[in-house]
């Protein structure tokens, strides 16, 4: 026989093989109780004293939970039973014995702390609220690529090593790469401006690291980011994109994750959206008791932001120069311009992304180096690119873990990050 899944087992009135883990176990005596579970959902078996193969009823009060077992029965009507049928089994045989006692607590009551979790990540995905977690992200993802891709856009590939910062600063992870030095990439904003002039339209899901000493809920120093880049389009554009994009994976979600968001006791709706320039923004906040300084938002302020328009993805334009990377543009070309053309965009309560127009001139992005304290020696390829036809150009990217944890209302961020890399965490 094959095996079958739970969710295809209700539709069959034929034998079943089903595979998977035990996620409980009761014994009432003459009757004995197995909840099987799979990825698509649980199923009752149910053993009866006398009615049962001895040997069988024997080893349902001999299993420990999350051992891999197989159950080769037969689905009968049960009103008692969840989703109104119940496993009457001819045998089961353990696969794999899950050791006892367990190093946590994987079930649907677990009050294990979110370390030792991490710590037992392997178990821990057994639990069906981290499951409903990153199969919710799993969507996100498949969805963003989705959307764009049928817009026409090319699926990219960028490197994780590089020879120099690709934002300034110096937070970066060194590596050995032979006889030369290398640092892990902080993000791929140079390749996928070299992409976008000249194939236009790309996207991408990459890896990317910062070597930041910060111990946050909503930061990891490893992380994927989802990133666009389009020629012959300004901030505005781009921001569109993000418009449709944002909604169209959280409608995507809503429609495909439905169990996932009922296990984890969520209601999601699609976010409207909001135009504010940084200035408005500022004297906005000011004027709710929320001061903030003159190029950036505190966490406090992207939290009055959603209290003001809750459920909107909110565009904070004409960002300071000051606080933005050297290669956004800065307003009129002009590289002493007090102004950008960057933006962020807030949502929830958290700022999702950061992007705008990227400079295509070379001479103005030597000058911007050069403000910056930056060697434009350092970028001589990255900026050479630009020399033969580089057209103007915008882009943006959201961080998947990011992403997810604002959508659904995660306190911390290693929640929806499988295996998270941070300041304290190597392992597993």
């Amino acid at each position: 026989m094959q095996r079958t899944l739970i969710k295809e087992a209700f539709k069959s009135e034929d034998k079943v093989l089903l595979k998977g883990w035990v996620h409980e176990t009761r014994d009432l005596k003459k009757v004995r109780f197995l909840i099987l579970k799979d990825r698509t959902g649980r199923v009752q078996v149910t053993g009866i004293n006398g009615k049962t193969d001895e040997k069988t009823f024997e080893l349902l009060d001999n299993l420990n939970r999350e051992s891999v077992v197989q159950v080769i029965g037969t689905l009968k009507e049960c009103k008692q039973a969840p989703n109104g049928k119940e496993l009457i089994p001819e045998s089961i045989t353990i696969i794999a014995e899950a050791q006892n006692p367990l190093p946590i607590d994987a079930s649907d009551y677990s009050k294990t702390e979110l370390p030792l979790r991490l710590d037992n990540r392997f178990l821990d995905l057994h639990s069906a609220k981290t499951q409903a977690i990153f199969k919710i992200e799993s969507t996100i993802g498949q969805e963003f690529l989705t959307y764009f891709t049928k817009k026409g856009f090319t699926y990219c590939h960028t490197p994780s090593m590089i020879a120099a910062s690709s934002e300034g600063g110096t937070e970066l992870f060194k590596a050995k790469y032979f006889e030369k030095e290398v640092f892990m990439a902080q993000s791929p904003q140079l390749y996928k401006q070299m992409i976008a002039c000249s194939m236009e339209n790309m996207v991408t899901i990459t890896p990317v690291w910062r070597a930041e000493k910060h111990n946050t809920t909503r930061h990891l120093n490893e992380c994927r980011q989802m990133d666009i880049e389009i020629a012959f389009a300004n901030a505005e554009d781009a921001m569109k994109e993000m418009e449709g994009a944002v909604q169209h994976i959280v409608k995507e979600v809503i429609e495909k994750n439905a169990e996932e968001l009922e296990i984890l006791k969520l209601k999601l709706e699609i976010p409207k959206i909001k135009y504010l320039t940084f200035h408005e923004t500022k004297k906005m906040l000011e004027e709710n008791g929320v001061k903030i300084g003159d190029d950036d938002l505190t966490g406090e302020a992207e939290k009055k932001l959603e209290e003001i328009f809750p459920n909107t993805l909110t565009f904070v334009t004409d960002w300071p120069m000051k606080g933005k990377p050297f290669y956004i543009m800065p307003k009129g070309e002009n590289p002493d311009a007090e102004l950008s053309e960057g933006f962020d965009a807030i949502y929830k309560g958290m700022e999702i992304s950061s992007g705008g127009q990227r400079i295509h001139i070379p001479e103005l992005l030597e000058k911007r180096l050069e403000i910056k304290g930056m060697d434009p020696k350092d970028f001589k390829e990255y900026i050479d690119s630009f020399r033969f036809g580089a057209p103007p150009h915008a882009g943006w990217s959201i961080g998947i873990e990011r992403f997810t944890q604002v959508l659904l209302e995660m306190s911390n961020v290693r929640e929806v990050c499988m295996f998270p890399r941070d300041r304290d965490r190597i392992t597993p």
